[in-house]
């Protein structure tokens, strides 16, 4: 399976000298598109209703449940990334610490799939699901990580957010009680002014 795994790597890394414009993209993807995982959720609290607020509370913990996984994992089994072997090329710096599973895509699908799993907006959250695949394209092709790390994502996230919705009644009426009052003490004076929900 690790010679696989490797192959596959050689495929899709990016030769010595890569296209500038592939680069630049596949950076983008890899490092910044994150992003919009706390942006969208963000919003989601901001400007949805209870409803929606609840299934931002779910795709959060669906996410830090996926990451915390991936550390268990981390620390039974290390394996290496592809720089740490000698193994093709690498075009942005990262920490020498175990491959499997990429946290980028771990936290990236585990709140994407929680949404999805929720009945949350289907076309946005589809795409976004979707857009995943580019992510774990840019990483394989930038060198820091090989294509089994994203199968082992795609499993952990979905995973998470299966345990974090069928776990939702334990720990979601606290959670959503306390994250409303710290919500209309830190945005009073939005509330008032009608730019976020009460």
């Amino acid at each position: 399976m690790e010679a696989v795994n490797q192959t596959l790597f050689l495929l899709i890394n990016a030769p010595e000298r890569p296209n500038i414009l592939a680069s630049t993209l596949a950076i983008f993807l890899a490092e910044w598109l994150i992003w919009a995982v706390p942006v969208a959720i963000g919003t989601g609290w901001l400007r949805g209703n209870g409803k929606t607020g609840q299934m931002m509370l779910v795709a959060t913990a669906s996410g830090l449940v996926g990451m915390l996984i991936n550390q268990i994992v981390g620390l039974v089994w290390s394996h290496p990334r592809p720089f740490m072997i000698g193994l093709g090329h690498t075009f942005i710096p990262h920490v020498a610490d175990s491959s499997f599973p990429s946290d980028h895509l771990t936290l990236w699908w585990a709140t994407v799939f929680s949404v999805l799993m929720q009945q949350g907006p289907r076309r946005a959250w589809c795409a976004l699901a979707l857009l995943g695949i580019s992510i774990a394209w840019a990483r394989i092709y930038l060198g820091v990580h090989f294509p089994f790390d994203m199968l082992g994502a795609a499993v952990v996230a979905a995973l998470s957010a299966w345990l974090t919705l069928n776990a939702a009644h334990w720990y979601l009426p606290p959670v959503y009680r306390l994250a409303v009052g710290m919500h209309r003490i830190l945005f009073s004076r939005l509330i008032r002014l009608g730019w976020v929900r009460e």
